[in-house]
């Protein structure tokens, strides 16, 4: 085996020690300009079905997280009478959290002969890969959704149109302390052999 990993017990561990961390508790370094563009690249090495790219990545600079800010507070208060005066603080740290964020958006291409569900498959698949390429690079990943991945709102904001859909929000950094196993499926619990 050649590359990043000289030996299968290197990749295993690579594989091994991923962990996603909670973004408000990432600090710095986050990746750099030219980590962040290799981190993005290695990601767009996934299986895509026709070679249709049906994903897109936009990445938010520290001097955005404002705008980013007032962007899920407005699309909130737009989409929740009522919530004007309220408490938004959590929208705020939600996007001030991290060092880096990139936002990843499905962008199934409508006239395929590839069904759209194998082209949402397909930028699932570029999500894993940001927060693997982030572990390679020595940071750890937060793949996050929630109201703001659904809002249409926010979604048009970046660029989203008819059928397109947010599919997460990446924030990376460097653990803050010390990141805990999360409980994992039994094997024998998902995994069966076919029995005709």
């Amino acid at each position: 085996m050649t590359g990043m990993f000289n030996d299968i017990s290197s990749l295993r561990s690579h594989l091994a020690t991923r962990r996603s961390g909670k973004a408000r508790d990432m600090v710095a370094p986050g990746p750099d300009a030219a980590q962040l563009a290799d981190i993005i690249g290695l990601a767009l090495r996934t299986p895509d079905h026709g070679k249709l790219a049906p994903w897109r990545i936009v990445t938010i600079a520290d001097d955005q997280r404002e705008p980013f800010a007032k962007l899920l507070k407005d699309a909130w208060v737009a989409e929740n009478p009522g919530a004007a005066g309220m408490d938004l603080s959590a929208l705020d740290q939600f996007a001030h959290q991290a060092p880096s964020l990139a936002v990843l958006i499905s962008t199934p291409v409508k006239d395929s002969k590839i069904p759209v569900w194998e082209q949402q498959m397909s930028a699932g698949a570029v999500g894993m890969n940001l927060l693997h390429a982030a572990h390679a690079h020595g940071f750890v990943g937060s793949w996050l959704t929630g109201w703001a991945a659904y809002s249409p709102e926010v979604a048009r904001a970046f660029g989203a149109g008819e059928g397109d859909t947010i599919v997460g929000y990446f924030f990376l950094g460097t653990a803050g302390g010390a990141l805990s196993e999360r409980p994992r499926p039994e094997y024998d619990d998902v995994v069966r052999a076919w029995d005709i």
